[in-house]
């Protein structure tokens, strides 16, 4: 299989992560980046209107497949059934750029509160997006707006387990579905009883907030940042 050659747009992205997190977002110019991609300010301008606008590059791109792969599901789907939709369709689109890109665009958004605010509202502008998405499928809106959160909670670490992996042929596409599953699962045990078989266990355990920051029965929680899915979707 050849190996994937970037464009200029891509490029330009793979260089401005890569200048951020070496030296910071504030100290990076235009001309920097366009230099470090191989290309002329004009070629940058002609892509991005400034380089706050590179980090977000893909979040059109990440909207429209999420978008249409809800609003595309079989009719009958319930609200998840079409949220897993929207992320197999987003998540079979994202590929070697995407992937060898999560740990330096994590490193450059951490440089600055400017990035770390655009990457919050993006995460608000996706789950608007499936949230509409589900209204037009008739689903009512607080069932709508859950379903969403949940979906892009499950891109997020579905997103995290694959760029965490040294190996993966399977793709995006299989982690994001088990993150979603796992979600499903978890949304149905806050309606249940506790379990006695368990509950004495559970009591048992050291305030888990002592000494260490996990959650109940001692597994840690963690929450990736959308961060790694920035970039644009890239075969």
């Amino acid at each position: 299989m050849a190996r994937w050659q970037p464009g200029a747009r891509d490029r330009l992205v793979l260089a401005a992560v890569d200048l951020f997190a070496d030296q910071g977002y504030d100290a990076t110019t235009v001309a920097q980046i366009a230099e470090r991609a191989g290309v002329t300010k004009s070629t940058f301008f002609r892509h991005f209107p400034d380089k706050r606008e590179l980090l977000v590059a893909g979040q059109e791109t990440l909207s429209r497949l999420l978008v249409e792969g809800i609003t595309t599901a079989p009719e009958h789907a319930t609200p998840l059934e079409a949220v897993a939709a929207g992320l197999e369709r987003a998540s079979n689109a994202m590929g070697p750029m995407n992937r060898d890109l999560a740990p330096r665009l994590k490193a450059a958004i951490a440089t600055s509160t400017e990035l770390q605010e655009r990457d919050a509202l993006k995460t608000v502008g996706l789950a608007k997006a499936m949230t509409d998405a589900l209204k037009t499928r008739g689903v009512p809106d607080p069932i709508a707006h859950l379903a969403a959160e949940l979906g892009v909670l499950a891109f997020k670490q579905g997103y995290a387990t694959w760029t965490a992996l040294e190996q993966d042929e399977a793709g995006l596409a299989p982690h994001t579905a088990a993150a979603l599953k796992d979600l499903k699962a978890a949304t149905t045990a806050l309606s249940q009883p506790p379990n006695p078989a368990t509950t004495g266990e559970l009591a048992a355990q050291p305030d888990p907030g002592a000494e260490r920051s996990e959650g109940a029965g001692g597994v840690r929680v963690a929450e990736p940042p959308l961060a790694a899915s920035e970039a644009l979707p890239h075969k």
